[in-house]
């Protein structure tokens, strides 16, 4: 049996997920470096050190999920921490386009459905995917943990306000998509809100990635402790909850 907790973080190979990773390696877990392509993963697990592993998987493609849970059972029997990390902001911004000019496109009356099913179904569908991929194992410890990775962006309630600052950003591709992953992180709360498997959402802010074309203001090492944190959580810790570090909590 596996000694060190289990943790797998989807969409590890870079950014905020590689940094999550690192960070939980430090605090004794074994990682499971969640990424689409194998040798970028590898790659990854390499730099994170022995205590990372890569895992092929993609949160679009079932057949790459069944077979990723399928490997964690033979391999770990358990699954303690998963972290949906996974998501993209977009299929057709260009290169050398702002985030501001890019959200102009993104207007309800302008955005492609084609964008907006491709978002989805990486941010939403495939966080749902994961989750009940994912549960069996997660029921196998003894307090399992999991952390959707959201965005305020997502926030509708703060988005409704005249005077937030980035209302005339939120669209149905990236912002609407988190809305919605919000919305799951609620629905898998209240399912297991009798167990001992805590689910929290948590925005890491706005950090320098690849997901905004590096336009973001914060590192990646100050973006992965809302999820850590949220990781780490003690038996008296929250579930169903939105925040940020410092347990700062966003309004839905």
């Amino acid at each position: 049996m596996q000694e060190k907790p289990i943790a797998l973080i989807t969409g590890a190979n870079q950014g905020i997920g590689l940094q999550i990773a690192k960070d939980l390696v430090k605090h004794g877990f074994t990682v499971l470096v969640g990424s689409r392509d194998f040798e970028r993963g590898g790659a990854a697990a390499k730099e994170i050190g022995p205590d990372a592993h890569a895992l092929q998987l993609d949160v679009t493609d079932q057949v790459s999920i069944t077979a990723a849970a399928r490997r964690v059972r033979s391999e770990f029997g358990r699954l303690d921490v998963l972290i949906n990390n996974a998501a993209i902001s977009n299929t057709s911004k260009q290169p050398g386009q702002s985030v501001e000019e890019y959200s102009k496109l993104n207007r309800p009356s302008k955005v492609s459905l084609d964008e907006v099913r491709s978002i989805w179904e990486t941010n939403v569908f495939g966080t749902l995917a994961v989750y009940q991929a994912m549960l069996p194992l997660l029921r196998e410890s003894p307090a399992a943990r999991i952390v959707n990775v959201s965005s305020g962006a997502g926030s509708l309630a703060r988005v409704a306000e005249p005077t937030f600052p980035h209302r005339q950003i939120f669209g149905p591709g990236y912002s609407a998509s988190k809305t919605a992953m919000n919305a799951m992180t609620l629905a898998m709360a209240i399912e297991l809100e009798s167990t001992n498997i805590k689910v929290n959402a948590c925005s890491p802010g706005f950090i320098k990635t690849n997901l905004n074309a590096y336009e973001g203001t914060g590192s990646v090492e100050e973006g992965a402790l809302e999820p850590v944190r949220l990781a780490l959580l003690g038996p008296d810790g929250q579930t169903g909850t939105f925040t940020r570090w410092e347990n700062e909590t966003i309004p839905w």
